[in-house]
C-alpha cells in the first residue's frame, strides 16, 4: 500500500453497526455489528452494506470486526466463534470490494479491546495478547490496520507495537470524548509524540460529533500528518454506557440517543470546513449511512 494514500482527499465509509440493525438484523446481546456475522442468513446483509458504501464513494471499508473482540464474544458466551467471527468479518469485506469492481482498500479494524470510551487499565501483556489475536486472523484480507476509537496513548502505543510484525502500515482513530481530550486525560499530541509513527499513514478522530472535531482541527494541522475524521450521529458518547448496555443489551442508540439535526447540508458544510483546513480523510462511523457518506463524497 502506497503510504502517501490519505495525502490526497479519501472517502472512507460509514457506521456498519447502526446500518446493519436498520436493515433488519436483531441484535445477539452486546455483540452489536457482530450480530450480522453469528447468523449465516445475514452474511449478504454485511456484503450489501459494505458494498452500498463503496458505491456511495467510500474508497475504503472497514472490517465488520468492532464487537468480534474477545472480551465481547466473552461477554456473550460465544469466544468459542472468535477466530471463525473475524475471519467472516475480513472474507464477507473482501466478497463486497470484489463485487463492486472497484479498487477499494480494506482495513482491518482493531477496537478497543475492552470497554469502549473508557481507557483500558489491564496488562501490557494481556492487552497486546488481545490486539495480536484478532490481527493476526485480519491480516490475511486487508491492505491495512485501523485502530478504532481508541482512549488511550497506552492502548495506541501497544496496538501499533503488535500489528508492525504484520508488516502493514495504519491509520489510527482517535476518540475524544468531550473537549479535546481523550477519556484517558491525555491528548492528541500525547498520541502523536509518543507513538511509532513509521507506517503511520494518518490520524483521524474517531467517534466524535461534527461539533467536537472541530474543537480539535487546529490541534491535528500542527503534525503535518494527513488527518480527518470519523463523525458519529449520537448525542453523545458515555465512558458509562457499557454498564447500562451489558444490563439491556440492544441498540446502543437507546443509551447515547440518536441524532436528528445531521440534515444533508449540515453534513456537507462540516466536512467542506474540514476540507478546506487541509483535511483528507472523511469518513463516517455510529448513525453514518451510505446516504450521508455520498453527500461527503462530493468532496472529492
Amino acid at each position: 500500500m502506497n503510504l502517501d494514500f490519505f495525502k490526497s482527499t479519501r472517502i472512507l465509509d460509514g457506521g456498519m453497526g447502526q446500518e446493519i440493525l436498520a436493515r433488519g438484523v436483531k441484535p445477539h446481546g452486546t455483540l452489536w455489528s457482530a450480530s450480522a456475522l453469528i447468523d449465516e442468513k445475514y452474511h449478504q446483509t454485511v456484503i450489501d452494506i459494505h458494498k452500498d458504501f463503496i458505491d456511495a464513494g467510500a474508497e475504503s471499508i472497514v472490517t465488520t470486526s468492532f464487537t468480534t473482540r474477545q472480551i465481547r464474544l466473552r461477554e456473550n458466551n460465544l469466544e468459542d466463534q472468535f477466530d471463525q467471527l473475524n475471519s467472516l468479518a475480513g472474507s464477507l469485506a473482501c466478497k463486497a470490494r470484489d463485487l463492486s469492481k472497484k479498487q477499494v482498500l480494506i482495513a482491518g479494524g482493531l477496537p478497543p479491546q475492552n470497554n469502549t470510551y473508557l481507557a483500558d487499565d489491564r496488562s501490557e501483556d494481556e492487552i497486546k495478547s488481545n490486539f495480536y489475536n484478532q490481527a493476526k486472523i485480519l491480516n490475511s484480507y486487508i491492505d491495512y490496520f485501523y485502530l478504532d476509537v481508541l482512549s488511550s496513548v497506552r492502548e495506541f502505543k501497544l496496538g501499533i507495537d503488535v500489528i508492525n510484525e504484520f508488516k502493514k502500515p495504519y491509520l489510527i482513530g482517535i476518540h475524544i470524548t468531550e473537549g479535546t481530550k481523550l477519556p484517558s486525560g491525555e491528548t492528541i499530541n500525547d498520541v502523536i509524540d509518543k507513538i511509532n509513527k513509521e507506517n503511520l499513514l494518518g490520524v483521524i478522530l474517531g467517534c466524535v460529533s461534527p461539533e467536537n472535531y472541530l474543537l480539535n482541527i487546529k490541534e491535528l494541522k500542527k503534525f503535518n500528518l494527513p488527518f480527518g475524521f470519523k463523525i458519529n450521529g449520537f448525542k453523545n458518547t458515555r465512558g458509562d454506557y457499557q454498564e447500562i448496555y451489558r444490563k439491556n443489551a440492544g441498540n446502543p442508540n437507546e443509551f447515547l440517543g440518536k441524532r436528528d439535526d445531521l440534515t444533508e447540508e449540515k453534513i456537507f458544510n462540516f466536512a467542506k470546513e474540514v476540507v478546506d483546513n487541509g483535511g483528507t480523510i472523511l469518513g463516517g462511523c455510529c448513525e453514518i449511512s451510505p446516504k450521508q457518506i455520498k453527500i461527503i463524497s462530493r468532496l472529492k
